[in-house]
């Protein structure tokens, strides 16, 4: 380390090591970004974007709607919610069951250790659990921690991104599909 870093106090280290892990995963997924919802023809239709006030389920199950609220969790640096979210959702699926020790393990150094460089924000008895399941993993070992983070994200992240002017913007962009372009047309014609 250099001589004027040692004279820091090891709070501002490690807030600094933070900051780099954090910029770092920011600077690592070029794909989490507004661009791919506005390339060309794949933008998402006016339709769409309203359907995802509906829940928050259909705003995650849409893939613009996911490339969109990914973009808005990474400029509130929180994207780690949601990669831990479908880290655990690949986890769940995996068939072999020779892979999910390795699996659990990379999701737990990853996502919930105390070292953690994505660290999720859980509380201590859903970690301590998280952390017993460990032992013997199952498919269903990171359901509780996936379960806190999935309702911190629906009653937390999305109204917030719901009230953003990134979603403001996209619903303004954001064109009428075929159908409701042609209804007006054809409530003229009659």
């Amino acid at each position: 380390m250099c001589k004027g870093l040692t004279s820091l106090p090891t709070c501002c280290l490690e807030r600094a090591k933070e900051l780099r892990a954090r910029l770092g995963n920011v600077l690592l997924k070029p794909n989490w970004n507004l661009s791919c919802c506005k390339i060309g023809k794949n933008k998402p239709t006016l339709e769409e974007c309203i359907r995802w006030k509906e829940s928050f389920e259909k705003l995650i199950s849409s893939k613009y709607g996911l490339c969109a609220f990914t973009a808005f969790l990474v400029s509130e640096f929180s994207e780690e919610n949601i990669a831990f979210y479908f880290a655990c959702e690949d986890y769940r699926s995996s068939k072999s069951v020779a892979k999910l020790s390795a699996k659990a393990q990379r999701i737990y150094d990853e996502f919930i250790g105390s070292d953690a460089p994505r660290e999720v924000n859980i509380d201590h008895e859903t970690r301590d659990i998280t952390k017993a399941n460990m032992l013997v993993p199952s498919a269903s070992c990171f359901d509780m921690a996936q379960h806190k983070i999935y309702m911190l994200m629906a009653k937390d992240c999305y109204p917030r991104f719901l009230r953003s002017p990134s979603y403001r913007d996209l619903v303004c962009q954001a064109k009428p599909g075929a159908k409701a372009a042609k209804q007006p047309l054809q409530e003229k014609a009659a």
